[in-house]
């Protein structure tokens, strides 16, 4: 009986989930795109392959910094900044679709117990 109550409250997890992307996606591809965009321009500017830039902007954005591409230019440094900050937007809104969801899983659960508990 425990494991059918854990699945389901998995279910109802990934199903927030899903229904949260649907709602966000517009926003998330929209900042993806945009960090694959400045990533593009920093590796032009810098003489960068443009796999290179993209990657830098991943890197940038989810706050790694390994170091092993560093921009030189003033354009180039600032477009980082901004990277950073549109990568903190994204683990953002992120974070936020998974504790909704958590939420929704948590609620769904409570609910469960309390109906087998009147049952009983």
């Amino acid at each position: 009986m425990g494991y059918q109550k854990s699945n389901a409250v998995r279910l109802v997890y990934l199903a927030s989930l899903r229904d949260g992307l649907r709602v966000t996606w517009p926003i998330l591809s929209g900042l993806l795109m945009f960090k694959v965009g400045l990533g593009t321009i920093v590796g032009m500017v810098e003489g960068w392959s443009v796999w290179k830039g993209i990657y830098f902007a991943f890197i940038t954005g989810l706050t790694i910094g390994y170091g092993d591409l560093v921009p030189s230019r003033s354009l180039t440094q600032v477009l980082s900044i901004i990277i950073g900050f549109s990568g903190i937007l994204l683990t953002g809104v992120v974070a936020a679709l998974a504790v909704r969801a958590l939420q929704a899983a948590a609620i769904a659960q409570s609910e469960s117990e309390d109906a087998a508990g009147t049952k009983g």
